[in-house]
């Protein structure tokens, strides 16, 4: 039962794309992190409240609370970024390159928490990488109107997200994950607030579109949905299985970007989509 956990959390996950996506057409992707954010909040205190770990709040030491805390500056860090990569750019493109964040992690472990690195992560890690740089094809018309600030966003976004790994799991190694998780998405909805009053779109917030609102809080739904699943997922499931399961997120995101946005792969994107896809698959086997 919980390996159908661990794919709905990857279908989830994928969906979250497509909806942020749609939220942020005529939105400012800040505005939409910060609002998006709520909803998220909403969702990690209510799996706190489910699996009934609030009653750690009180035994949170100092040194376990600065790494939650950092672990959710990160984390926000990576939303903005994201969310302004999906912004400028094709999620085709962008999603692969914060997918990386699986290698960045991997050699971040390595580094600073001393794992080890088995052969088949080695391969995964290869593939990924390769995979990664298959689907960046550069297009005149893309970067006639966009330029490469995409890039730069969803590099930075990869580039916090494993340093929320790193730094969660630091975070979470005497309380619950689902209450350090919960912890941390209060330092996100502050710190995408924050963002918002300093660059002055507080007044954007009230001009958000009924429709793009409404794709916004689904997002954060979605979020919620893959956060409930993933962790439903790891409390009865191996996490060496698990993790991997929910990074095939992409062939969701791939998938529906296709039919909602008609954005199409070359082969040699293709191409680059499968070794994503066998590196995932080498780690979780």
């Amino acid at each position: 039962m919980w390996i159908l956990f661990a794919f709905g959390s990857a279908l989830f996950a994928g969906i979250t794309s497509i909806l942020a996506k749609c939220g942020i057409r005529r939105t400012d992707s800040t505005v939409a992190t910060a609002v998006r954010t709520v909803v998220v909040l909403i969702f990690s205190w209510l799996m706190v409240f489910i699996v009934g770990s609030q009653s750690q709040l009180k035994a949170v030491d100092s040194s376990t609370l600065l790494f939650l805390v950092l672990s959710g500056l990160a984390t926000g860090a990576s939303w903005l970024c994201y969310f302004r990569a999906l912004q400028l750019g094709d999620i085709n493109k962008v999603v692969p390159i914060d997918k990386s964040s699986t290698v960045l992690t991997i050699i971040l472990a390595f580094i600073f928490l001393r794992e080890s690195v088995s052969p088949a992560k080695a391969i995964g890690v290869v593939l990924i990488a390769v995979g990664t740089l298959l689907m960046l094809e550069k297009r005149e018309a893309e970067e006639k109107n966009a330029g490469r600030g995409w890039l730069v966003y969803a590099v930075l976004s990869a580039v916090f997200a494993s340093l929320t790994s790193i730094l969660g799991k630091l975070g979470i190694s005497g309380i619950d994950s689902n209450l350090g998780t919960a912890v941390r998405t209060v330092v996100v909805l502050i710190m995408a607030w924050i963002m918002v009053l300093i660059t002055g779109k507080l007044k954007d917030v009230k001009k958000v579109p009924k429709g793009e609102l409404g794709f916004i809080c689904l997002s954060g739904l979605a979020t919620g949905a893959s956060w409930l699943c993933y962790y439903k997922a790891l409390q009865d499931g191996s996490a060496s299985i698990v993790v991997p399961i929910d990074k095939l997120s992409i062939l969701v995101t791939i998938a529906f970007s296709y039919v909602v946005f008609h954005e199409k792969l070359t082969k040699k994107s293709g191409l680059g989509l499968v070794a994503i896809v066998a590196g995932t698959l080498v780690m979780l086997f």
